[in-house]
């Protein structure tokens, strides 16, 4: 299994997706998201940032629409429940960098754990954020794993359309 999933990025993008920390699948496979359960590529088709639904093996496509991939923490998990606090702060500088070299005009966050850890805030509300982070504007996405059973696959589009349109406007 590879030790680390490879960014999707490059300088200039309107969007940066930023999950918590690969899967188990996404390491084994080399793609990100790609887990069964897992709803990203829909919920990016549906919100209208892919023109088709992508499979994971077609995510370098995705930088052809001003988006691109990543993950806070680098080590693969069957959740990321498994993560320790420490990690993200081991974490934070090298993230940091990413955003300082590509800085992206949105970096969205796919759930609250990864961005509360970096910003130290306790309450962190869904949508755009007050604070960019590295000169990025931050928005906080829920998380379109399947284990994430609070959001539909409906709410999720409608979640992720917000910032689309805050972002391709």
């Amino acid at each position: 299994m590879s030790e680390l999933l490879e960014d999707i990025i490059a300088p200039g993008l309107k969007v940066l997706f930023c999950g918590i920390n690969p899967g188990l699948q996404a390491a084994a496979t080399g793609h990100h998201f790609a887990g069964r359960s897992n709803r990203f590529w829909k919920v990016l088709h549906g919100a209208g940032f892919t023109p088709t639904l992508f499979a994971p093996e077609e995510s370098r496509r995705l930088l052809a629409f001003g988006c691109g991939l990543t993950a806070v923490v680098r080590r693969p998990t069957a959740g990321a429940d498994e993560l320790a606090a420490g990690e993200f702060a081991s974490a934070a500088a090298p993230f940091m960098a990413t955003l300082a070299r590509y800085t992206p005009w949105y970096v969205a966050f796919l759930g609250k754990p990864a961005y509360a850890a970096l910003s130290g805030l306790r309450q962190v509300p869904w949508g755009r954020q007050a604070a960019p982070m590295q000169g990025c504007n931050v928005w906080v996405l829920p998380n379109p794993s399947g284990r994430n059973l609070s959001y539909s696959l409906d709410e999720l589009v409608d979640a992720y359309a917000q910032l689309r349109d805050a972002a391709f406007r």
